[in-house]
């Protein structure tokens, strides 16, 4: 994957949000300047659509896990509106990545470059790079 130079990099799982930048070249992608924003999770309507009786007894759908992606989203949503994000990717696991998508702002998707629907929080900074270099 092309990623600018000093794009945002977001990588959001149900609990962890981390957003660094790409000091690097397009092709070749260097994070650094991590920022772990803090985040209040408050939109539990985030995945009401996936409550479900089997779903709750299974534990398949964690409210606060999705309400955790939405809170990413709204934060994101902000820098974006107010042109602190020129270029933004995003990575997240599957669930989380499907609920952001339910609340990009216009302006997010304006700036959105990519995504990649991958669990990738907690992983070592060369290891997501090198998922960014081959997507």
């Amino acid at each position: 994957m092309r990623l600018p130079s000093n794009a945002h990099v977001a990588i959001v799982d149900g609990e962890n949000f981390t957003v660094m930048r790409n000091t690097g070249q397009p092709l070749e992608p260097k994070l650094g300047s991590a920022e772990k924003p803090d985040l209040s999770a408050t939109n539990y309507s985030a995945g009401v659509k996936h409550q479900d009786n089997a779903g709750q007894q299974l534990g398949r759908t964690d409210l606060e896990e999705l309400a955790h992606g939405a809170a990413a989203t709204e934060w994101l949503n902000a820098k974006a509106i107010a042109g602190d994000i020129s270029d933004i990717l995003v990575i997240a696991d599957p669930k989380t990545l499907g609920e952001m998508r339910r609340h990009y702002h216009g302006e997010l998707k304006k700036r959105l470059v990519g995504e990649i629907d991958k669990t990738m929080t907690g992983e070592p900074t060369d290891r997501i790079e090198q998922a960014i270099a081959n997507a």
